[in-house]
């Protein structure tokens, strides 16, 4: 028997009328299992009142809004790829209201992050740099490598993005170079080196180096390149399309229909975690 849309896990998504807000409406729009029941974006934006499924030429019947206590009052999950400050107001209301969170949001201070570890005490959240299933797969053939080539290697991470994008290095290659670290018994806030101008003397080989490009519409591209004497080893990801972030994000949905409370990551959702 065929599941119908009110049997389904009702969503509110954050940032409607943005460019990772109409893919996450696509995505769901697409799943049987799913369904979107609040759409929400800032005050003031022209977006308000506009059907949910508009762009896209697909009537929904929910129309985009900026009440978010309101619009959490028939939702179970919420869908963040905000900044944080939006996060964290839309945190404390789905606190409130019981809901559940996917956040995909990057660029968070540690009085945030903490603040959120808070709110995993009372409701279920997953939250990761990357949504996307290959970039976490990615991320555990990274801590395999790192242990592998833990002497005699250079390490330097790569990302680019969209000149769009306000934070740098991207959370994606934050996390990239926490699992390394972490492989390596280091402390990346001791050991990371974000730019490089000028006479910097020869390599510290205890470093992990970041670079950031920023310009296009580059969804992103990360690697991480261990340097070593006579070979390198790089190991790469690039997104194509935010459609992959979006139907990671569903995946985070059905694996928090089964959590009550906790505070999780993609490799939990995909079962990877050691």
């Amino acid at each position: 028997m065929s599941t119908s849309k009110a049997e389904t896990h009702p969503i509110a998504i954050a940032g409607a009328s943005g460019r990772m807000g109409r893919m996450l409406i696509e995505a769901v729009l697409a799943a049987p299992d799913c369904s979107v029941s609040a759409a929400l974006d800032m005050p003031g934006s022209p977006a308000l009142g506009q059907d949910a499924g508009a762009f896209a030429g697909v009537h929904t019947g929910v129309a985009i809004r900026s009440d978010l206590y309101a619009a959490l009052q028939h939702a179970r999950y919420f869908i963040d790829f905000t900044r944080p400050e939006g996060t964290m107001a839309h945190l404390a209301a789905c606190e409130a209201a019981g809901v559940a969170m996917v956040i995909g949001t990057t660029g968070f201070d540690e009085v945030q992050l903490a603040r959120i570890r808070a709110a995993s005490q009372r409701i279920a959240i997953v939250m990761a740099p990357n949504m996307s299933i290959g970039v976490n797969v990615v991320f555990k053939l990274l801590e395999q490598a790192a242990r592998a080539l833990a002497q005699g290697y250079d390490i330097e991470i790569i990302e680019a993005h969209h000149r769009h994008k306000v934070d740098a290095p991207s959370g994606t290659a934050l996390k990239m170079g926490q699992i390394v670290a972490t492989a390596l018994g280091r402390d990346l806030k001791q050991c990371a080196v974000y730019g490089r101008e000028g006479v910097t003397g020869e390599r510290d080989p205890s470093t992990i180096g970041f670079a950031t490009v920023r310009g296009g519409d580059i969804v992103g591209d990360h690697t991480v390149l261990f340097a070593g004497t006579g070979e390198r080893i790089e190991i790469t990801h690039k997104s194509s399309s935010r459609a992959t972030y979006a139907q990671g994000s569903l995946r985070a949905v059905r694996f928090l229909a089964t959590r009550s409370r906790g505070l999780y990551d993609m490799q939990d959702v995909l079962g990877i975690k050691d």
